[in-house]
């Protein structure tokens, strides 16, 4: 899918990344555009599906959700099949799915309380996905840098 997207359109998704409370006044006064202009392109770009969501960034450790674990998977449900990743992302704790090349065939990105947790998430759910037929698990001591901030080009 190919988006056409000018200065003005990137320097409102700059802005809006890094501020999604903005106003669309505040946003206009920084553009130096009409609100009336501005509110129209972000509606487009939503429309568009460029915008796709506004969210709340959450501490995990405050809705205890302190371990963090990355889990390697090869299914046997066949090439170009989703199956596997779908019932993958069906699970509340599995933030992310990634149909992955190389051996395995998801990378999957998993919060939970603790390792009991984890241990419990993997036999009660990822054990009842029929075509998994190994995982590999990697639990997080640190977390350096995690964000969902894009860099975005400068035209």
């Amino acid at each position: 899918m190919e988006f056409s997207l000018d200065k003005t359109d990137l320097l409102i998704l700059e802005h809006m990344q890094e501020n999604a409370r903005i106003s669309n006044v505040e946003l206009a006064r920084s553009l130096e555009m009409a609100p009336s202009a501005v509110l129209e392109r972000v509606r487009k770009l939503e429309q568009k599906k460029v915008i796709t969501g506004y969210t709340t960034g959450i501490l995990p450790a405050a809705v205890d959700q302190k371990l963090l674990a990355f889990i390697f998977i090869r299914a046997a449900d066949g090439l170009g099949s989703s199956q596997t990743g779908r019932q993958l992302a069906e699970i509340p704790e599995v933030q992310e799915v990634h149909h992955v090349a190389g051996e395995d065939c998801y990378l999957v990105k998993v919060r939970t309380t603790d390792a009991a947790s984890l241990m419990a998430l993997m036999r009660n759910q990822l054990s009842r996905i029929p075509h998994i037929l190994s995982t590999r698990t990697t639990i997080v001591l640190e977390t350096v840098k995690e964000e969902q901030k894009l860099v975005i080009p400068q035209k």
